[in-house]
């Protein structure tokens, strides 16, 4: 990464799925080589808590690196697009399997406290992970520019009531 760097082929350095340990032992040795590192791009979503079980999401913000966060949506699943219970898809990235009665109940509720909160499902899975200092940016997947409209309107309503956090994180915990 050093090398690509000081060639000229990239400016900054950024990571991908890091934990919070070798995180901090690359920020060590990038640091060293005087190589700008900023960012890392990790999995994270309501659903996946993979960045704060192992130390990556405080780390960085200690160590002042950048989170962008990818597969926001959990693949589909914190949209509308699968309220109904089925998987229409040839399998390359959601499985069927994935959809359980019990995934497929905390989607349902999920969506609820969306409507209450008067977003989309989506907007609100997004806006969770942004309501966070610790989140830099996130990558929202859009296969269609109207998706781009529907996500940014979640600029500005990123707040969240401890009451509603809670409501989510009973419903994603059991």
């Amino acid at each position: 990464l050093d090398s690509i760097v000081k060639s000229g082929k990239a400016l900054y350095v950024g990571l991908s799925n890091y934990d919070g340990p070798t995180l901090r032992k690359a920020t060590a040795i990038l640091s060293d080589l005087k190589c700008p590192f900023i960012i890392n791009q990790n999995r994270y979503s309501i659903f996946d808590r993979t960045i704060e079980n192992n130390a990556l999401k405080d780390t960085a913000y200690e160590l002042k690196k950048g989170i962008i966060a990818f597969s926001p949506l959990a693949q589909g699943l914190l949209t509308n697009r699968y309220l109904n219970g089925r998987i229409a898809t040839d399998g390359r990235f959601l499985k069927e399997s994935a959809l359980t009665p019990e995934k497929l109940a905390q989607i349902q509720a999920l969506n609820v406290l969306a409507g209450e909160r008067d977003q989309t499902l989506a907007e609100m899975a997004l806006s969770w992970i942004l309501r966070d200092d610790k989140v830099t940016s996130v990558l929202i997947g859009a296969s269609k520019p109207e998706q781009i409209l529907d996500n940014i309107k979640i600029i500005g309503h990123t707040d969240f009531t401890e009451e509603e956090l809670q409501k989510i994180e009973t419903i994603v915990q059991g």
